[in-house]
């Protein structure tokens, strides 16, 4: 989840609203590419979840990597709550789950040489000190009360409030990961297009890149729990969205849902602001009960934007958000297959061709069994499987017609970063069919197996 926002002058009309969203159209030469990951840490003699201090803990993790390899901190109060250097920062998911969200960058290539350093990089601090990390969609053996909270005052605040909205927002914020992509647009029109595609096919990601089909010690009747989680956390920020292929659609349209989205907090002086279920709407007059009489700034609407889950969101770009964290072949995978889909306009036309008939229903019922059921999904007579071959087929052309070079011009493109994906679609086994494959096979049911053989 994000860190506060920063540099927003204050709000003096709602127009600006809309104009925050449009400042972030670029032209298609000034695109890029930004991944984010989540992954667990883990005691490697207990299997525990790591605390946030000791001599095993976040903050020894934070610590050794702000000082070995040159990370500037990020703190909230005392608390050393995150790291930045150039363009990338490390963050505190709620359990300790320790999140890249990478710096913007011109090429796949480069997002993977980025993962791969910083995997490297916390290798080196985690083995000296008895820790690992494992790449997942959720934990797979750890219980609620397991899980410890980190000192950030955002957290603190969604914990108290996720029971009132919903059943799973715990289960989400403390035992869950993921890996998205933010990928930028051109202009309105083209932030349509793309959100449209990403919305509809967020079900297929989901497939290819599930992996959490265990929760607390055994298999849970999903593919991807952490997808299925998202359905009973807050019915008003999350989901997929009907209105966005509404006529008319574009950023006014995406003002009026976010500011009927309730709020959760006002960042101010270093501090969280109970404003939990409170209204910008509101805000915007002076209003608000939190801060009465003061109105926002637009870091504050920066800020309220980033409590907005659905399946793909806007800020001043695109978040792809369907996808299961997982092991690192996979995490240069999710920007591939989103790069090839809608870098290029081909492609986005051939992916908008294959969904632009869908109803809101059909749509749903692709993201319910793509979490249930995977790549064995069925939707009206239609295989996920069949569907995914074809989008990654598109997928495949994109980057093809890109023609971004890597490694001095030995690497001919980016299609290769395709290929985690394309094994799937040959055996038709997304990773959660793998785990359960070994779960049921040479592990006889001992999950513990999964740190050793399946950690970074």
């Amino acid at each position: 989840m994000s860190i506060p926002q920063s540099g927003g002058g204050p709000i003096e009309s709602r127009t600006q609203l809309a104009e925050y969203l449009e400042a972030g159209c670029k032209p298609p030469e000034d695109w890029r590419i930004g991944t984010e990951h989540e992954k667990f840490g883990y005691c490697k003699d207990t299997l525990k979840p790591i605390p946030y201090t000791g001599e095993r803990s976040v903050l020894t993790v934070l610590e050794g990597l702000r000082f070995r390899h040159g990370w500037a901190p990020i703190f909230e109060g005392e608390n050393l709550i995150g790291l930045e250097k150039e363009g990338a920062n490390i963050s505190l998911e709620p359990g300790g789950q320790l999140e890249l969200s990478g710096a913007p960058l011109e090429t796949i290539h480069q997002t993977c040489d980025e993962v791969n350093t910083h995997l490297r990089e916390v290798k080196g601090v985690a083995d000296e000190i008895g820790v690992g990390f494992i790449g997942l969609g959720c934990a797979p053996i750890w219980k609620h009360e397991d899980m410890p909270m980190m000192p950030k005052g955002r957290y603190r605040l969604m914990t108290d409030y996720m029971d009132k909205v919903g059943t799973m927002g715990k289960t989400m914020m403390y035992r869950t990961c993921t890996v998205q992509v933010n990928l930028d647009f051109s202009s309105e029109a083209d932030m349509v297009q793309k959100l449209r595609v990403a919305l509809a096919l967020q079900p297929v990601a989901t497939a290819l890149f599930a992996n959490s089909p265990f929760l607390e010690g055994k298999p849970n009747g999903q593919k991807s729990w952490r997808s299925r989680v998202w359905r009973d956390l807050d019915p008003a920020r999350t989901g997929m969205l009907p209105f966005v292929f509404d006529d008319g659609f574009g950023f006014e349209a995406w003002v009026d849902y976010a500011l009927d989205v309730p709020m959760y907090f006002v960042y101010r002086d270093g501090k969280y602001i109970n404003a939990l279920g409170q209204s910008f709407r509101d805000f915007l007059e002076g209003k608000l009960p939190a801060l009465p009489g003061e109105t926002p700034t637009l870091s504050d609407w920066a800020d309220h934007l980033t409590t907005i889950f659905p399946e793909a969101r806007i800020k001043k770009f695109i978040e792809m958000r369907g996808a299961d964290g997982g092991p690192w072949r996979r995490l240069c995978a999710l920007p591939a297959f989103w790069v090839g889909l809608t870098y290029d306009q081909g492609a986005l036309d051939a992916a908008w061709d294959l969904v632009k008939d869908w109803d809101a229903e059909t749509r749903e019922e692709w993201r319910v069994a793509a979490a249930r059921d995977g790549l064995q999904a069925h939707v009206d007579g239609r295989s996920m499987l069949s569907l995914a071959a074809h989008v990654i087929g598109i997928a495949r052309s994109g980057l093809r017609a890109r023609a971004r070079p890597g490694l001095g011009g030995m690497v001919q493109d980016e299609r290769h970063f395709l290929h985690a994906l394309e094994d799937s679609i040959e055996t038709g086994m997304a990773p959660a069919d793998e785990l359960l494959a070994q779960y049921r096979g040479e592990w006889e049911g001992d999950l513990t197996r999964i740190y050793s053989e399946f950690s970074y």
